[in-house]
């Protein structure tokens, strides 16, 4: 019986790093300027909005967590 591996290093070099660390960080701001997005607009709405919503006001702060970082 014969057996073939093929292994590979996923060692990059510096820029590969960098590159990576920059778009990682890019992605993480992006999802905080949703989250705080959402946090605005939920809080502008009015009590009866927020209410025909199914939300209560302590709420918002989960809500815009959710929708922003468990919703993939």
């Amino acid at each position: 019986m014969a057996y073939a591996s093929d292994i590979r290093t996923s060692e990059g070099g510096i820029a590969d790093r960098f590159a990576a660390l920059t778009k990682s960080v890019g992605a993480r701001f992006a999802r905080y300027k949703t989250y705080r997005r959402t946090l605005v607009e939920l809080a502008s709405l009015s009590d009866m909005e927020l209410r025909d919503l199914g939300l209560c006001r302590s709420q918002i702060r989960s809500v815009a967590y959710e929708h922003v970082y468990d919703a993939h």
